[in-house]
């Protein structure tokens, strides 16, 4: 199975079983599951924990334990095929506990991104029967590059699409204001007025030429991307956008400043000009830069950035306030200080992962990665 978000996936390397730690963080290990790809808590259900399975199931864990049925099994209906696509992560609005909705992001069995709605059957049950489709996006063409994280704002959900795959973006969707893909995407997901879903009227292009639900553009493949509720007062963005050939980045912005900002691919790799494959794409100008920027020759071999969360205080007393990521090829974590116009101290944990595929948080705000290779990973003082 392979999941590198798609930078250079040729040079991905196989560490087995995660470091010892150097610092003040350790991995504790909480099971082990088939190719996750997310790991997420449920508001209201502080036991529980989620694991996203790539080709097609969640898995519940009460306690620490593993229960012997998953919460959702949707295989029939996920395309996987062992490369970028599958069932991707999983999302629950702040109100689950009273709603009882959730969704998930997944690639259907024509290639097509999709986020559906299920019900909650029960604490460790999702209803089968209730799925409700709220957005189908077309990916044509080719396997890689489908995004794949949810991620609720208050009632809103927010999704990062890829750009359609191959190298360089070559239909251009990254910047056409007319496609979904290469953007990240704000909706109400909820139905309204006969529809799965409505837009927010202050969206960026609302009247305007383009789609009404982008809400930022230029991106290559926001695999991951998060929330920081921590170091301001206001809400913060983290996208770690997957790059080409070169660079991987972590574009870093205020979510109100996020609205209508463009982060610049294909006309930009990092902080470079992408000339590369497919390239010539002007620039745009006054694009949102990354506050990060590193090369595929870092950490011995780097392909995909793996984005995770900014450490709030469910997580170890080491790394409160700082973000932590990871990169598909190298399996080291690292973490940094974020800042709106750069990231400060930016380290090793002393740890790896093998084929890390995403970071996750609980409803205590505990911090959890996960690998390709089957272990899910719970980040705790040592």
């Amino acid at each position: 199975m392979t999941l590198p978000a798609c930078g250079s996936a040729h040079e991905r390397q196989r560490h087995g079983t995660p470091q010892r730690p150097g610092g003040g963080v350790a991995l504790k290990r909480i099971g082990d599951f088939e190719g996750p790809t997310y790991v997420a808590g449920a508001p209201g259900y502080p036991k529980l924990l989620f694991v996203v399975e790539q080709p097609g199931r969640v898995e519940v864990t009460r306690a620490g334990h593993r229960l012997p049925h998953p919460f959702l099994d949707i295989r029939s209906l996920v395309g996987y095929d062992g490369g970028e696509r599958g069932l991707l992560s999983i999302a629950f609005p702040p109100n689950y506990r009273s709603s009882g909705r959730l969704y998930v992001y997944y690639t259907d069995n024509d290639g097509n991104i999709r986020v559906d709605e299920f019900r909650r059957q029960g604490a460790t049950r999702a209803a089968r029967g209730s799925r409700r489709t709220v957005i189908e996006i077309p990916h044509p063409v080719n396997a890689n590059h489908n995004g794949g994280q949810l991620q609720f704002l208050g009632p809103l959900l927010y999704l990062g699409t890829g750009d359609g795959g191959s190298g360089g973006d070559p239909p251009n969707n990254a910047q056409n204001p007319d496609s979904l893909l290469g953007k990240l995407l704000r909706i109400d997901p909820r139905p309204s007025g006969g529809q799965p879903y409505s837009v927010p009227a202050d969206n960026p292009l609302v009247g305007k030429p383009g789609r009404d639900e982008i809400y930022s553009y230029g991106l290559r493949n926001p695999f991951r991307f998060s929330f920081d509720t921590v170091t301001a007062g206001q809400p913060r963005i983290a996208i770690a956008d997957v790059g080409q050939n070169r660079f991987e980045e972590l574009d870093y912005t205020t979510a109100a400043e996020a609205r209508g900002a463009n982060f610049g691919w294909d006309a930009l790799e990092g902080f470079a000009p992408y000339t590369e494959e497919h390239g010539g794409t002007p620039d745009p100008d006054g694009t949102t830069k990354p506050i990060l920027a590193y090369s595929h020759s870092r950490d011995s071999g780097s392909c995909s950035i793996i984005g995770g969360y900014v450490v709030g205080r469910g997580g170890p007393p080491a790394l409160r306030g700082r973000y932590v990521y990871s990169d598909y090829c190298s399996g080291r974590l690292h973490s940094l200080l974020p800042h709106l116009h750069g990231a400060g101290k930016d380290s090793r944990l002393g740890l790896e992962v093998p084929s890390p595929t995403s970071f996750g948080e609980d409803d205590r705000g505990r911090i959890y990665v996960s690998s390709q290779e089957g272990g899910a990973y719970r980040l705790v003082a040592r």
